[in-house]
């Protein structure tokens, strides 16, 4: 199969993961704790999403047995 699409939604989810975490740190130094373990953990999220993605797209890229 293709891996355009597969390393596209890998790469977008791994950034927004980043982009949370970076607000999760914005969060805690503006002193906004209540919110920073949602965010947190949203960004852990997208990283677990971004690893199985790829997961996905390398066991799809195995022969198949018949």
């Amino acid at each position: 199969m293709r891996k355009g699409p597969f390393v596209a939604l890998a790469t977008a989810t791994a950034a927004l993961g980043t982009v949370l975490g970076a607000l999760a740190l914005q969060l805690d130094a503006d002193g906004y704790g209540q919110y920073v373990d949602s965010v947190a953990t949203f960004s852990v999220l997208m990283f677990i999403t971004s690893a199985l993605v790829m997961v996905t797209w390398l066991r799809d890229g195995r022969p198949h047995a018949d």
